[in-house]
């Protein structure tokens, strides 16, 4: 039986290198972030960047909702993948880090397509819940403690066949270290579990990133 392969950062590059290209903003949001000290790990990787791009380009996506924007690398790498009349909602309730976002989104000149919402995002999802909105994808990379949170708003504004994916699911790998015990590491073992088993999705771990969980309604 195949076993997967360790990704070094020879690899990594590699792969880069040969996939699809990144835009010049997407590039200078990476190279912003790299100045921020811990935070830029809140980041997705590139790799995740072009993954999104595909599936939203193949599955021909055009609603999409994003919950946890940081400076806007996975907002705009979605964004660019699609059409004309699709639209994005982001929600985050950082003033500073969103406003960063919004300039870099408008030197894109994706703004049209991008609503960022700045407010906690459980106000904003029961709101849009309320309004009875649907997403064909919805991508969750937002504080870890209210993942399940998220993840149960989530279900509910996809129809069947829309997508959930949700970022850190391996959590740097300490999902898997037994002598993790901290609060946030038990959170993402727990969120984990709950989606396997949840019945009213199938889904998938990909080891993209830090973990991709993607996640189909049935």
């Amino acid at each position: 039986m195949g076993s997967n392969l360790t990704v070094n950062k020879e690899i990594e590059e590699y792969i880069n290198y040969n996939s699809i290209k990144l835009h010049p903003v997407q590039k200078e949001i990476i190279k912003h972030n790299e100045e921020l000290g811990d935070i830029k790990r809140m980041q997705i990787s590139i790799s995740q960047c072009h993954f999104l791009h595909l599936l939203i380009k193949s599955s021909k996506i055009k609603k999409i909702l994003e919950i946890g924007t940081f400076t806007g690398l996975s907002t705009l790498s979605m964004s660019l993948a699609l059409p004309k009349d699709g639209s994005i909602i982001a929600l985050d309730k950082n003033q500073e880090t969103s406003k960063t976002a919004v300039n870099f989104f408008k030197k894109a000149s994706q703004e049209n397509k991008i609503n960022l919402i700045i407010a906690p995002a459980l106000e904003s999802l029961k709101s849009l819940n309320d309004k009875n909105q649907k997403f064909d994808l919805v991508f969750i990379d937002a504080d870890k403690e209210n993942y399940k949170n998220y993840y149960n708003y989530s279900v509910e504004l996809v129809d069947k066949n829309g997508l959930i994916i949700i970022d850190n699911v391996l959590w740097y790998g300490e999902v898997v270290d037994v002598n993790k015990q901290d609060k946030l590491t038990v959170s993402i073992r727990e969120f984990n579990s709950y989606v396997n088993k949840d019945k009213r999705v199938e889904n998938l771990i990909i080891p993209l990133g830090d973990g991709l969980s993607v996640c189909r309604k049935l």
